[in-house]
């Protein structure tokens, strides 16, 4: 089964209105562009972003309320970001699992709203350093996909995103066999629990430190179908080549 290939770019707390230049200079780096490409910028330039960005790319949201309306000061809802243009959302990112000790349970309700909404839902799954040497990372991996996904996902709507959080921004990557592994993981639960359709339709994407000049060496693992990328993301000198690399892979 093809999948078409996913460059998504989280710009995180970073960029304001005059970031807005980059997506146009990325839009005409890749005019009929290979993959799909995705940004996701601050929630304040969501609609800016839709309005001027050619159709080529697609922006998304960093995170969504689990509720439709109410008292919850300062958060977004998934219907709030389909009103200001975005086609997708980020849920379960380690910086969101952490900072703000958000569980399995907050996620799947995350998840829920957002394809209630109408949204593509990116869900990020990852393990800590210490995990990670004590052998964890595969129950890990399997206990946060099997909390965080509902049942009701489809290959379409659904996208896996494997962070290693010791791998975000640190410059650090795992080994290209320790991705595989995570990957081919990743991929036999969703084919045991959804079936062959869902579990072979649903992009797995790799995140954490992905660089122009390691980005074809990780686009060439099994069952990597693209990437989450932070940083370099916010510039087209850095997050074209990523793209170029994924569109030869």
């Amino acid at each position: 089964m093809t999948r078409r290939r996913l460059a998504a770019g989280n710009w995180k707390m970073n960029g304001t209105g005059a970031n807005l230049s980059e997506l146009d200079a990325l839009a005409k780096a890749h005019p009929t562009p290979g993959c799909d490409i995705l940004i996701c910028p601050p929630a304040t330039l969501i609609s800016r972003a839709s309005a001027a960005t050619p159709a080529q790319i697609s922006i998304g949201g960093q995170d969504c309320h689990q509720n439709e309306t109410g008292a919850h000061t300062g958060d977004i809802s998934a219907q709030m970001l389909v009103d200001a243009g975005a086609s997708y959302v980020i849920l379960g990112h380690s910086e969101r699992r952490e900072d703000y000790e958000e569980s399995d349970t907050d996620v799947r309700n995350k998840v829920m709203a957002a394809l209630s909404a109408g949204l593509k839902t990116i869900v990020c799954v990852g393990e800590s350093l210490s995990e990670r040497e004590a052998n964890n990372t595969l129950d890990i991996i399997g206990g946060q996909m099997a909390g965080s996904i509902p049942d009701v996902v489809t290959g379409d709507s659904l996208v896996v995103a494997y962070e290693p959080i010791w791998a975000i921004g640190t410059g650090k990557v795992p080994t290209l066999d320790q991705i595989g592994e995570v990957h081919d993981f990743i991929r036999s639960r969703l084919e045991r629990r959804f079936g062959a359709g869902v579990g072979r339709s649903t992009r797995i994407l790799y995140g954490g430190s992905v660089k122009p000049t390691n980005a074809a060496d990780i686009f060439a693992v099994s069952n990597v179908d693209g990437a989450l990328v932070g940083g370099a993301s916010l510039s087209v000198a850095d997050f074209s080549p990523i793209i170029a690399a994924l569109e030869n892979a």
